[in-house]
């Protein structure tokens, strides 16, 4: 019996240790995003050039972001105004000049009201030229073909 008592104690020591173990949330506010980078791929110019960040506050209070800002006039990111609440999930939309030809890698940098204030973000890909008209095949109507 004494042998079964202990063995019980030692499996609720263990237990116990593994919930204290785990992460409590962040005190303040924490903005978490599901990922940090978006690849475009290669795409054709005037291709859509938007694209989503989307993060949640795992903190313990509201999340406000004060700023966001792309590494240049190419890249416009938009964001929410209001103070996102712990728990909550919301997004970030990041539009590129997609027509510039070429490849391309930017940054937005996010600055909130976390004790480490800011995030940054990153976007990649290439724009191909569009093709040219002589680049596209002839109709064959009018020739015989139907």
């Amino acid at each position: 019996m004494k042998k079964v008592l202990s063995i019980f104690a030692f499996v609720a020591f263990l237990s116990s240790m593994s919930f204290a173990q785990g992460t409590p949330p962040a005190s303040g506010p924490a903005m978490n995003f599901e990922q940090t980078e978006v690849d475009y791929g290669e795409i054709v110019q005037g291709a859509d050039p938007l694209r989503i960040f989307t993060f949640t506050n795992t903190g313990t209070e509201p999340l406000i972001i004060s700023n966001a800002k792309g590494s240049c006039g190419c890249t416009v990111p938009k964001w929410p105004k209001d103070p996102i609440l712990p728990g909550e999930t919301s997004k970030i939309e990041v539009r590129y000049d997609t027509n510039r030809v070429g490849p391309f890698q930017k940054t937005v940098t996010i600055t909130t009201n976390e004790a480490t204030n800011s995030h940054v973000l990153k976007i990649k890909g290439k724009v191909n030229p569009k093709p040219t008209e002589d680049s596209v095949p002839a109709s064959n109507q009018g020739f015989g073909g139907k």
